[in-house]
């Protein structure tokens, strides 16, 4: 916990003096919160979500904390419960943040935003275009606006988790190409962001990206950047440039942020071509890549999910180069191919992966439940050794892959299906058409119209809980905005509910159904 909260605080002073001051202030205050509540006799912990906890507390968000207890990912310990030492232990570090606030108290001055001012006053490239500035801190964020609008003729914006969507629309009308050009503003010439708008926005109307801090997960890196490098019917750069920010020299020393990032793009960029240098011009030089990739830093905050894919591609690419026998044998593998091996799990089980165009869908069944599983899940699963003996088939097998194909059908509506006005789907009947009435408007952006599109498919496959769909609808009401009504979808239904069920492509769902391949995994004695 310690090596945490020490990268997390010298991360923030990385990002700024201003936010790293108040990190301090609320570690302070979350401190004292805790030891007085440990003096009363009870504390609140997670041990599965305890740095989810950390982080929540140092946002100061109490209120996402609470959910987790409601939810029970946290629970109620007795003071008694904890070492003797460990009350000393958190006055200690009561004791040590005091004194850093103290230290910090007349500091006053910021080189790092002077810089900031002097590239924005003589660079000819920035001067001249309408800039993109990102930060992971909302309070970097909120502290550059404070600085610079003032001195930019209120032609500054921040945006982050806590803007409004009237705050994106705003965005949209100023940085978007492909948005109406009759209505397109110029209203905002420095636009300072978190990175919940390095996504699903496009930027292109500038060819400026600035990361003010640089983030540990190298595909923030490329959202940013993808965020103006955009392919559209309306280009209107030819060059894009990317400016960065790095640690001073002893931050860096005790976080190797400059590094980490580094090694991690490039690799991507070895991976996937050289076409985006984002972090420097050197020539990409060969890396061992799954020593670095996968092995993941518990105090780094990384998001597991992209050292895993990236181990994986990896592999594949790995096979592809020094075995292509192989390679092309496993892309012969006919259809509805099956096995079965021992593995780790508390019932017998079947995982079975269907396909219907570019729609696809993992299950496991066994003798009491059937679950979706994400592509991560079903390749740890699938995963197997050499030596690994293959064992054989019986009745259960089929039982439950029939289970599987059952859900697939549950679940599955053919395209263009509207939902029949029964019990049940009448709401999403009247979310349907709704929706197809302000598409037709043609107020939205590609990827808004993306976006809707996708929501459509999911409607129609059943893929959205009724609880939600009767929600938006009630919070749509009587509206006749489309812009405002998109709003509330968006509010309602977050572009990750895609995730593992869409491709990019995923309105393309023609062809047969398909089993692709199942494995029997019977359980270790």
């Amino acid at each position: 916990m310690v090596g945490f909260m020490k990268t997390l605080l010298l991360k923030r002073l990385e990002s700024s003096f201003f936010a790293f001051k108040k990190s301090i202030g609320r570690f302070i205050q979350s401190y004292t919160r805790f030891i007085e509540e440990y003096k009363k006799g009870c504390v609140y912990v997670s041990k599965k979500h305890i740095n989810k906890i950390f982080e929540l507390l140092e946002n100061d968000d109490d209120e996402a904390v609470r959910k987790l207890i409601d939810e029970e990912k946290a629970q109620r310990y007795y003071s008694n419960d904890f070492l003797p030492d460990f009350i000393n232990n958190l006055e200690n570090d009561l004791k040590t943040l005091n004194e850093i606030q103290d230290m910090w108290q007349n500091v006053k001055e910021d080189p790092k935003i002077d810089k900031f001012k002097e590239m924005l006053s003589k660079d000819e490239i920035i001067r001249k275009n309408k800039l993109l500035v990102f930060t992971e801190s909302k309070e970097t964020a909120d502290y550059l606006y404070e600085k610079l609008n003032p001195l930019y003729d209120n032609k500054v914006m921040a945006f982050s988790s806590k803007s409004s969507e009237s705050d994106r629309i705003k965005i949209i009308e100023n940085y978007d190409a492909n948005y109406n050009e009759y209505k397109q503003k110029d209203d905002i010439r420095i636009l300072i962001s978190t990175d919940i708008l390095s996504e699903g926005v496009s930027l292109h109307r500038s060819n400026v990206v600035i990361n003010y801090d640089i983030p540990w997960n190298p595909v923030k890196m490329m959202q940013r950047v993808g965020r103006v490098n955009r392919v559209s019917k309306n280009p209107p750069f030819n060059e894009i440039y990317t400016y960065n920010f790095f640690p001073a020299g002893p931050i860096n020393q005790e976080i190797s942020l400059k590094e980490a990032a580094e090694s991690k793009i490039k690799a991507f960029i070895e991976m996937l071509g050289n076409d985006a240098k984002l972090l420097t011009d050197e020539e990409i030089k060969s890396h061992d890549l799954f020593a670095k990739l996968t092995s993941k830093k518990s105090i780094t905050g990384e998001d597991e999910e992209d050292d895993t894919e990236l181990k994986y591609i990896t592999f594949l690419r790995e096979i592809r180069d020094n075995d292509p026998d192989l390679f092309e044998n496993i892309k012969k593998l006919p259809k509805k191919a099956r096995t079965s091996k021992t593995y780790d799990l508390s019932k017998n089980s079947v995982l079975t992966f269907f396909r219907k165009g570019k729609l696809r869908k993992i299950f496991v069944a066994n003798e009491i439940t059937v679950e979706e599983v994400d592509f991560f899940r079903a390749a740890e699963i699938l995963k197997s050794e050499k030596d690994i003996r293959r064992e054989k088939l019986d009745v259960e097998f089929y039982k439950y892959l029939e289970a599987n194909k059952k859900e697939f059908e549950d679940v599955f509506r053919e395209e263009g299906e509207e939902p029949k006005n029964l019990s049940g789907r009448s709401q999403e009947a009247k979310l349907i058409k709704i929706i197809k009435a302000i598409i037709k408007t043609k107020e939205f952006t590609d990827e808004d119209e993306e976006y809707l599109q996708k929501v459509l498919m999911l409607l129609a496959e059943g893929g959205i809980a009724k609880a939600t769909i009767k929600r938006i609808i009630k919070e749509v009401g009587n509206e006749i905005n489309p812009l405002k009504i998109l709003a509330k979808i968006r509010e309602g239904i977050y572009s990750n509910v895609f995730q593992g069920t869409f491709t990019n492509s995923s309105a393309d769902i023609s062809g047969p159904k398909e089993i692709i391949l199942s494995e029997y995994l019977i359980k270790s004695n």
